[in-house]
């Protein structure tokens, strides 16, 4: 069986934007030429699985093709068995998204067991910070690794032990321009010591960007300029670079994929 890339977004704490990362990143790997699945862990909110279901009706709105994701929303209640799921989507896809609830979950855990990538995306700041390391109120340096951090470790061993595969942890830092400049190389620089002492890549997310929540009831994204029409502006250019950066930051691109297929633009 072919095995797909899985990128995990978890994070316990919420309102890091983890679901608008993760639907951002599965639609613009879906108009790269991959074929994406995405998996939504969250059973009560649903926030991935209702915006890709905005971006079908969209589409059949306003008759244009748009690149989407195969998705599915896991419910263990109805017997569902997330091993089953993903390798039945690895079967025929170069790519599987799992968004994960923004709580501790057994099935959060597992997905991030089983990912290649484990993206946890914070909003940028120490109080978000907290949830990987404890920072010194002095001089601002780690002082420790909290919690969120030791169950990635474990998660790691764990994986080591199942497949001797290993899972890429990705810190991706949101809302960038809501800190002070000081306070930023100061956060900046704690979330470095950390990653050399835990093992984290760290990379640019995305900016607090008012289209992000507007786009939501029509399930577009910044990479949609020619379905959003009228309403795209130069910020808004600027901020799907800001997307695209974040994609390639990712580090995808050494993953192997099927023969990518045409995608209408």
């Amino acid at each position: 069986m072919p095995n797909a890339h899985l990128i995990t977004f978890a994070n316990e704490k919420g309102g890091s934007g983890k679901s608008t990362t993760s639907v951002h990143v599965a639609v613009a790997l879906a108009a790269a030429g991959r074929r994406v699945a995405a998996i939504d862990l969250d059973t009560r909110q649903r926030t991935l699985a209702r915006y890709l279901e905005n971006r079908v009706a969209t589409e059949r709105r306003i008759g244009q093709p748009l690149p989407t994701p195969t998705f599915e929303t896991f419910d263990s209640a109805r017997g569902h068995l997330l091993d089953d799921l993903i390798n039945g989507f690895s079967a025929d896809h170069d790519v599987i998204v799992i968004d994960t609830p923004g709580r501790d979950d057994e099935h959060a855990r597992a997905a991030i067991v089983r990912a290649d990538t484990l993206v946890t995306p914070i909003n940028d700041s120490f109080v978000d910070l907290d949830l990987i390391g404890q920072v010194d109120p002095e001089t601002f340096k780690i002082r420790r690794p909290s919690f969120y951090a030791e169950l990635v470790w474990e998660a790691r061993k764990t994986r080591g032990r199942i497949d001797g595969g290993t899972v890429d942890w990705v810190l991706l830092r949101n809302r960038l321009q809501h800190l002070e400049a000081r306070n930023m190389r100061r956060v900046a620089d704690a979330m470095q010591d950390l990653a050399k002492r835990v093992g984290f890549r760290v990379i640019p997310g995305l900016s607090e960007r008012v289209i992000y929540r507007e786009l939501f009831p029509k399930g577009l994204t910044l990479l949609d300029l020619k379905a959003i029409g009228s309403e795209a502006g130069i910020g808004h250019v600027a901020a799907r670079q800001e997307l695209r950066e974040m994609v390639a930051g990712l580090a995808l691109s050494q993953w192997p994929q099927h023969q990518p297929q045409a995608v209408a633009g």
